[in-house]
């Protein structure tokens, strides 16, 4: 039986932070099977989690101490959280590992604990029909499982309290970055050359800053500052910030701007900003799948309506004279 320690080390703490960037984060992973914690015995608890490593890593920090049982599913280095929506963290994949590790010979009770984002992929009384085990719902966090523990497994309100603080959307921004980083710099370029060739190189920077600006907004300002932005939609959170960085960049660019350019700004640069903060929803608790799918269904067709007579206004714009 592997036994682990709750200690990590410097390669984890850089395997972390590079997963953070999304380096190899797909591959971040701990192979699936049954785990020892210290020296657990047949009555020690059963904690259930994924084989993403970063969830694998801060939970065994978190159970520093102790003598239990880790239980990883294969999620395909997926966290819980997304593993449960995608099912892979899920009824078949925990019946396939209490067989496969042989955990009813190992532990005398009959008892699993997992994690409550978990709890949308599992159906718990198909756990307990199939392998007599009883699946019981933990934390939220895994620094509440100390408590949960010496608390005779007692699940308090507080436990149950699911947080999306500024810390925890920080956190969450540099994979967001890097992953936007090919389409953007296949855009810049492209824009780039549409500016160079239409009115010279001064131009081309500007609408090369108008859009990293937009972009930056939708990524980084709107994520920051969601439960303070208008809306449910995080569309239109994001189109909200966008409209601030259009009204900033007309005020330090737009002097001699004509109305058609003027309006195109308007139009395309919040589109930008909605598009990138409303894929932010894919790393929130805050927005179900239906929800993710009406908000993408009603507003993504207007940002690209947006954007297309944002284009055709700044082309119409470019013939005819500006304010200055």
């Amino acid at each position: 039986m592997p036994q682990i320690t709750s200690e990590l080390t410097l390669s984890d703490h850089l395997g972390a932070c590079k997963a953070r960037w999304g380096i190899g984060r797909m591959h971040y992973l701990v192979p699936p099977g049954l785990y020892a914690i210290g020296t657990p015995d047949a009555e020690a608890p059963v904690l259930v989690t994924a084989n993403y490593k970063m969830s694998y890593d801060i939970l065994r920090q978190t159970l520093r101490g102790r003598n239990v049982w880790l239980l990883v599913l294969e999620t395909f280095g997926v966290n819980v959280w997304c593993a449960a929506g995608k099912g892979t963290f899920g009824t078949s994949e925990l019946l396939t590992q209490i067989s496969a590790t042989n955990l009813a010979a190992i532990v005398s009770h009959r008892q699993l604990i997992l994690p409550i984002l978990g709890a949308p992929g599992v159906a718990a009384h198909e756990v307990k029909k199939q392998s007599g085990f009883t699946v019981r719902y933990g934390t939220i966090r895994a620094a509440d499982l100390p408590a949960y523990l010496d608390n005779g497994l007692v699940t308090t309100m507080a436990m149950r309290e699911l947080t999306f603080s500024l810390y925890e959307r920080l956190v969450l921004l540099p994979v967001e970055i890097v992953h936007a980083a090919k389409s953007a710099t296949i855009i810049t370029l492209i824009l780039f050359l549409l500016g160079f060739f239409s009115s010279g190189s001064v131009a081309a920077s500007r609408m090369i800053f108008a859009y990293l600006g937009a972009l930056y907004t939708g990524i980084v300002i709107g994520p920051l500052l969601l439960p303070w932005l208008p809306g449910r939609s995080f569309a239109v959170k994001g189109a909200s910030v966008g409209l601030l960085w259009a009204l900033l960049y007309y005020q330090l660019l737009g002097d001699d701007w004509s109305i058609p350019q003027t309006l195109a700004a308007f139009l395309a640069l919040p589109a930008v900003s909605a598009f990138y903060t409303l894929n932010f929803t894919g790393c929130t608790t805050y927005t179900s799948p239906n929800g993710v799918k009406k908000d993408m269904r009603l507003a993504m067709p207007l940002m690209g309506l947006a954007i297309l007579v944002g284009g055709i206004l700044l082309a119409v714009g470019h013939w005819l004279p500006g304010k200055g």
